[in-house]
């Protein structure tokens, strides 16, 4: 029993993990999103807390690295230079254990704060603030199974249009650049 402990130990600090980082792209939120810039940054700030304070709370664990992935995605979809998503991602991509972190919510509150902005994002109407809400609403659920209103509305979205497809945040291909984009040119050759 000592042995797996110290093994435990060794491996966490020497990063004995496998950190696949999220892919982003261009990410799958334009201005067209009905979410004010500072609102967006401070909920991918949020979501990036909870990651961190997950993988810092459970060691790395493969379920807490694979649940981590999908916030820490997203929150680079809404935030593409967050601070606290990006500075995770580098840490765990080069082996290291974030230090878990001051969050300003407890995981219930988040998921109530999560809940109400996807049912005002479902009012708003648009392509991008209906897939954030069916994201949102899924996301409330996990964090806090206790909240009915969260629990029930994911299982309606569940039923009617399947579970979020989480690859379509975490594993996006960036777009080849034009070959003229690259060089600087306008386009045109001789």
């Amino acid at each position: 029993m000592v042995l797996g402990i110290a093994f435990a130990a060794a491996q966490e600090k020497s990063g004995n993990f496998a950190w696949k980082a999220p892919e982003v792209g261009a990410g799958a939120f334009t201005d067209a999103l009905g979410m004010l810039d500072r609102e967006r940054e401070e909920y991918a700030t949020n979501l990036a807390t909870y990651a961190v304070n997950l993988i810092a709370r459970e060691r790395a664990s493969a379920a807490s690295l694979d649940e981590a992935r999908r916030y820490l995605a997203l929150s680079l979809h809404l935030a593409p230079r967050n601070r606290r998503a990006i500075v995770a991602n580098f840490q765990l991509s080069k082996g290291m254990v974030p230090e878990a972190v001051e969050s300003d919510y407890s995981p219930e509150v988040l998921a109530r704060l999560l809940f109400t902005r996807a049912q005002m994002l479902k009012q708003q109407g648009g392509g991008e603030d209906q897939l954030l809400a069916r994201v949102f609403i899924e996301l409330s659920a996990a964090l806090d199974p206790r909240n009915e209103d969260a629990v029930y509305a994911a299982e309606v979205q569940r039923l009617d249009h399947g579970r979020v497809n989480w690859s379509d945040f975490t594993d996006v291909k960036r777009e080849p650049r034009e070959a003229a984009h690259e060089d600087g040119d306008s386009g045109s050759r001789p």
